[in-house]
């Protein structure tokens, strides 16, 4: 559909003063159009090319939010992946902003993208809350409530918690020494879904959920604490995860483990120099409090283990490193498993998620030595040195022993960005819940 278009200013002073909502139209072109989107009256028209569609929608939604506008009804014809692509770009952390769907929208299409934004709008919510409205145990019942609430039968899904003392007094020790520093606990999740009250676990997933990291003694710049209130996004991914698979007919045993923990400092904060011990025997010296993260995802790899799960797939925003290798769009993928590894990959594009493989080797468990211990849990300079984000998978793979096979590491380096992007918001973007998701429905 053609709209006759106006001057910017003339568009803004006629409509923003009288309405906030906007019909929305889509046209595609075979070449590069030549503007991303065109304002009539009442319409505004996004301009995409057919090799680059999805995309398009999004730069061209991030461009016209700088409108006003608070409602969009789309128009015409649009599927749904090119729909959940508006709702993906017409989101801000600052007000409610509404998607209303294309009127012809299947019903079968409708319940899909209300699944999905619901999961979607859960996983930037939680991210995007202030770290002093989001504890540990917050976020434990945060997630837990919201799956509970996602299921007809309770009896489908259990919730066990392991709060404060409790996780030293269990040997779970990664988790208690990172969070012994606050004064808010920190906590390990257990939620067990089994729609089948089936024995065997099919999958254990396991979430990164540091609600604030200073850094600990290893302090980080204020620059570099501003937004690690996103420090739990692992957490938030691989529940928003399950949320939307359970949502999308879910008839497999899952587990989900939370390892949640703020890093503070104070005079009872763990220290470098510590050494750790896990319940698997492994001993870590401590060689710098920020790298925390994978800390606490040994216990919860460790309890995924004694599942004895056919997979093993954990999230985390866990280095620097990987931000570095694949930018603030794409996630970082790890694993010890080709086969596994392309299979996820595959997904990832079969769900429009931006997710690229990272090298890891067995030879990278021996990337961070100690004359202490078994090993540290990083290198003692800036960083951890050249390899960081493989160096921190080559940790975490010390244990799933008996597992590496089936075993997938995600690095969230796309879970945030502060100023967004030309296709994202501010904030949390919820990559990495599809993918995960769809891993989870589909039957290796």
């Amino acid at each position: 559909m053609n709209h006759k278009p106006l001057r910017l200013n003339i568009f803004k002073e006629q409509k923003m003063k009288k309405e906030s909502s906007i019909n929305l139209y889509l046209n595609v072109e075979p070449t590069q159009p030549s503007t991303l989107y065109s304002l009539s009256e009442n319409a505004i028209t996004i301009n995409a090319t057919e090799t680059s569609v999805l995309d398009d929608i999004r730069k061209g939604t991030r461009k016209f939010l700088s409108l006003g506008f608070t409602s969009v009804k789309l128009e015409g014809s649009w599927s749904r992946e090119q729909q959940y692509a508006v709702i993906q770009a017409f989101y801000s952390p600052k007000q409610n902003l509404e998607v209303k769907f294309a009127s012809e929208t299947t019903d079968d299409d409708r319940q899909w993208l209300l699944a999905h934004k619901k999961a979607l709008y859960f996983v930037r919510s939680l991210t995007n809350e202030t770290p002093e409205n989001l504890s540990p145990e917050i976020l434990s019942k945060l997630s837990a409530d919201w799956l509970v609430s996602l299921v007809d039968d309770p009896l489908t899904v259990s919730v066990k918690e392991i709060i404060g003392n409790e996780l030293a007094e269990q040997e779970i020790n990664g988790i208690y020494a990172v969070g012994r520093g606050s004064e808010r606990p920190p906590v390990l999740l257990e939620v067990d879904f089994n729609p089948i009250q089936e024995k065997d676990v099919s999958c254990v997933l396991v979430g990164k959920g540091i609600t604030f990291d200073s850094g600990g003694y290893s302090l980080k710049s204020s620059e570099g604490m501003l937004d690690m209130k996103c420090d739990m996004g692992g957490a938030a991914t691989v529940v928003g995860a399950l949320g939307l698979a359970i949502m999308l007919g879910l008839q497999k045993r899952v587990k989900l483990y939370l390892c949640c923990a703020e890093n503070l400092v104070s005079g009872h904060a763990y220290k470098l120099g510590d050494i750790l011990k896990y319940k698997n025997d492994l001993t870590v010296e401590i060689v710098n409090t920020d790298a925390e993260g994978r800390l606490v995802l040994a216990d919860g790899l460790i309890a995924a283990c004694e599942n004895n799960p056919s997979l093993i797939i954990d999230a985390a925003t866990l280095t620097g490193a990987a931000v570095m290798a694949v930018g603030g769009d794409y996630n970082a993928l790890f694993s010890l498993n080709k086969e596994l590894a392309a299979k996820a990959l595959n997904f990832a594009c079969n769900v429009n998620e931006p997710l690229w493989q990272l090298p890891l080797t067995l030879n990278h468990q021996f990337k961070c030595p100690s004359p202490f211990a078994d090993t540290a849990n990083s290198r003692p300079q800036k960083g951890g040195g050249a390899g960081g984000a493989s160096n921190a998978a080559g940790f975490l793979s010390r244990f799933v022993e008996g597992y590496e096979g089936s075993w997938l590491h995600f690095d969230l380096a796309a879970a945030y960005n502060r100023n967004g992007t030309e296709i994202m918001p501010e904030g949390a973007t919820g990559l990495g819940v599809r993918t995960i998701s769809e891993i989870l429905i589909k039957n290796f």
